[in-house]
């Protein structure tokens, strides 16, 4: 977890946020969301995480879904799902507040 911290803050993502989801949902443990500001941003990030989390032995189970057109990217570790969203679309899908019953380990404004 502490790389892909280290790599969306490396590159400037902004409102960092990991909540613990492990019970109150089978779909992963956790949840990283971050706000990213341009689509070049949204590339950089993704194109990073996956390797760093390649070499530590973490393949990205359901690949990547969305686009950077969209603002929005999902990277599926299995256990770990991170999401990058421009500013409009983390506002949009709100997924801070519907998974305000998740723990939250970590928050980086």
């Amino acid at each position: 977890m502490r790389n892909i911290l280290a790599v969306i803050e490396d590159k400037k993502g902004n409102d960092i946020l990991v909540l613990d989801i492990r019970e109150i949902s089978l779909l992963a443990d956790y949840f990283v969301i971050c706000t990213v500001e341009t689509s070049r941003q949204l590339k950089a990030i993704a194109d990073s995480i996956i390797p760093e989390m390649k070499t530590r032995g973490l393949l990205s189970l359901g690949g990547v879904e969305g686009s950077l057109d969209s603002g929005w990217v999902l990277i599926d570790f299995g256990d770990i799902v991170i999401h990058l969203f421009s500013p409009q679309q983390r506002d949009f899908y709100a997924l801070d507040k519907l998974w305000n019953d998740a723990k939250v380990v970590v928050h980086i404004q």
